[in-house]
């Protein structure tokens, strides 16, 4: 080797091991922050976990839902483990004259190598497109984002550029494993050999440099999701979704309840934070967001990465190691570890009250996140720190809670009525003091039992049951609330109470299999009941009526002349699955045609009422049961399904604001059916009516 190759080999070594030092010196940091949230124990299927990383990292499923940016993703992705080898083959090359990667079939190697770089420029060249051309309204334009861009352009450029003067210091024709640095070098090869040398060892540092200053950069932006990632897919949270913690209120040391500080949160939902892509898919399908609420998912944890990482530094005496550049844009208060009176508060300064209670729990933003970060349970943490720690909450939520606690429903109206609705079926309601064996428990819920409109469907399916001969009964007034309403407003110790004598009851009475109509109950009882006891099958009416029209025990013979469109219920449907069962009833039914809504199954937005907000007032933009009414309304139906009471109410609430009540009808599929099954001589009234 030559003193000029020692010379360049030495001074690589020192650029290469200080970026390596930077860089190991950045994570580190990220890791100490993440050490400051409270330890949680994992419960980890492994074969699972290992699923969702071939599926979602390495498949890029989600990513693939836009098939725009899920294929510009991909090559970008795979390009850059291809192009890692090409990486030490250059530094190879620029390092020793005449040497190369010892790969099998090199030719075919640097082919490879060129498509793949060429592949990589042209995807970036798409993503700088979409960002500042098209401005899709879900991703940001600023320095930060800008700066990423012209990292990956100059990577690929370099490289490129590298291989094109290499060839003319080579005195190389053109090959065809070169085809793009050939392409490249054709136009300059006038310069001859000793400029192409010179210019060769030019761009081999221009990728040298850009590359190591790429590597000390991406730990300090969104793309440190390119390490944090695939292990948050791997640790992402099995069995049901978005399910808060349990609190223990028996002990004693705990003074303060919920989530008031970012290390108040446990490390696992802050590993979230620095997973983040700001890809802003979480926002676009957000429907608070989406009717100019001041919530969006993306900057809610944007904001909270940032504040942990300035707190963390503090907190642990390290430098963030955090360019200015690298927060462009963020929230000013985010990115103070104190200010003059005292320190940022998480909530109130760097979150505000206003976003926590703009969201509807309808867990959209975590379905459509890519990296498998979950917003919802933060919120409700949240939340419940403005409940149970400050008492925090708007005058709507303080009474609603109050109801619930004292008459055990939202309206304060009394306990004893909750069973008066069977007063208005034709057909026996049996209580469980009067049925002594039955096979399913009817809990109708506090919407079944009070709200006029929801106490149709009640009625609707005792009639079905009843005509299929399936022995159910109903607590009657003895029913309490499920606690899903005071959960996801913050309420824990309220909930853990419903709970307990609820699971008390059914023990008491044997029960063994529970159906609702109420899909927020539904999950309640599924996923976070066992938690605390119960030993019950839960099942959806839906699921209960599908069932039954399969086995023949229920038989839709009238016609049903309607166009419907089906609305998934969040509850029902994005936490626990539930699409198919009431569209085959659907199908199942002569003369109904069923259409969907562009946002349907796992992406239908959700109509306003999840999280508690029914019984608060939408102070902000667009009402979102408007928004999801007009949705319906461009497929043309003449009725709009539900299979939710909470649903029902705010799509016929948004028929009315729409002013096509008398157009659109509005009902549950278990009304549905009951048109269209014939009840025989026992019927002494239609079963349910159209209602407008």
């Amino acid at each position: 080797m030559t003193w000029l190759s020692v010379l360049n080999l030495l001074a690589f070594l020192a650029v290469a091991g200080y970026a390596f030092y930077l860089f190991g010196r950045v994570v580190h940091s990220r890791w100490m922050y993440l050490k400051l949230g409270k330890p949680v124990e994992l419960k980890i299927d492994w074969k699972r976990a290992m699923d969702e990383v071939w599926v979602n990292v390495f498949g890029q499923k989600k990513l693939l839902k836009d098939k725009k940016s899920g294929i510009m993703h991909a090559v970008m992705f795979y390009g850059f483990i291809i192009i890692q080898f090409g990486a030490i083959d250059l530094f190879i090359k620029g390092l020793i004259p005449g040497a190369h990667l010892p790969v099998p079939g090199y030719d075919v190697f640097l082919f490879i190598q060129e498509i793949t770089v060429f592949g990589v420029f042209v995807a970036t060249l798409y993503a700088w497109w979409r960002r500042y051309v098209e401005k899709l309204p879900r991703l940001k334009r600023g320095l930060k984002s800008g700066l990423v861009v012209i990292f990956l352009l100059s990577l690929m450029s370099s490289i490129l550029l590298s291989g094109a003067f290499e060839k003319i210091a080579l005195d190389e024709g053109p090959t065809w494993y070169t085809p793009v640095s050939s392409l490249l070098a054709a136009p300059l090869s006038g310069i001859g050999p000793a400029a192409g040398e010179v210019l060769f060892y030019v761009f081999w540092w221009v990728h040298a440099l850009v590359l190591f200053s790429f590597l000390v950069y991406v730990p300090q932006s969104k793309h440190f999701h390119l390490l944090v990632a695939p292990v948050n897919v791997l640790l992402k949270r099995q069995g049901a979704p978005a399910k808060p913690s349990l609190i223990d209120f028996e002990d004693e040391s705990v003074e303060e309840y919920g989530v008031g500080k970012i290390e108040d949160f446990n490390q696992k939902q802050l590993l979230d934070l620095y997973a983040c892509v700001e890809c802003g898919r979480c926002t676009s399908v957000c429907p608070a967001a989406g009717t100019g609420k001041l919530l969006s998912p993306m900057d809610l944890l944007v904001k909270m990465r940032d504040h942990l990482t300035f707190k963390g530094a503090a907190v642990t005496s390290r430098s963030p190691w955090m360019p200015a550049f690298a927060f462009a844009g963020a929230n000013e208060a985010a990115l103070s570890s104190g200010k003059e009176g005292g320190e940022v508060r998480l909530i109130g300064d760097v979150i505000t009250d206003q976003e926590l209670w703009a969201c509807t729990t309808c867990r959209n933003c975590e379905e459509a996140c890519p990296v498998m970060n979950e917003h919802v349970d933060k919120i409700i943490d949240m939340r419940r720190y403005l409940v149970m720690t400050e008492g925090n909450m708007s005058p709507e939520t303080s009474r609603a809670l109050s109801n619930i606690e004292r008459q055990g429903n939202p309206w304060g109206i009394s306990k004893k009525d909750r069973a008066k609705w069977t007063e208005g079926a034709d057909v026996p309601v049996p209580t469980v003091k009067e049925e002594k064996e039955f096979e399913y428990l009817f809990f109708v819920g506090s919407m079944g039992s009070y709200d006029n409109r929801s106490q149709k469907i009640s009625r609707a399916l005792v009639k079905l049951l009843n005509h299929a001969g399936v022995k159910f009964a109903i607590l009657g007034n003895k029913e309490k609330n499920s606690g899903d309403t005071a959960r996801r407003l913050g309420n824990e110790f309220l909930f853990q109470q419903l709970a307990a004598d609820n699971i008390g009851l059914f023990n008491k009475h044997g029960v063994k299999k529970i159906i609702t109509i109420d899909p927020h109950a539904y999950n309640t009882f599924k996923n976070e009941y066992p938690e605390l006891g119960l030993e019950a099958e839960v099942y959806h009416h839906t699921e209960v009526l599908a069932q039954l029209v399969k086995e023949g025990r229920l038989k839709p013979v009238k016609e049903v002349k309607e166009r419907i469109t089906w609305h998934d219920s969040c509850y029902l449907g994005r936490y626990n699955g539930v699409f198919d069962p009431p569209r085959y009833i659907l199908s199942q039914i002569p003369g109904v045609e069923l259409v969907e809504m562009e946002r349907n199954r796992e992406n239908g937005m959700c109509c306003g009422a999840g999280g508690g907000l029914m019984w608060m007032e939408e102070k902000e933009g667009v009402r979102i049961n408007v928004a999801r009414t007009e949705q319906a309304l461009r497929v043309n139906p003449t009725m709009i399904g539900s299979g939710c009471p909470y649903c029902l109410t705010m799509l016929s609430d948004g028929t009315k604001a729409k002013e096509v009540e008398d157009q659109v009808k509005t009902m549950d599929v278990a009304e549905i059916l009951a048109l269209s099954v014939d009840f025989g001589p026992e019927a002494t009234e239609e079963p349910t009516e159209l209602v407008h």
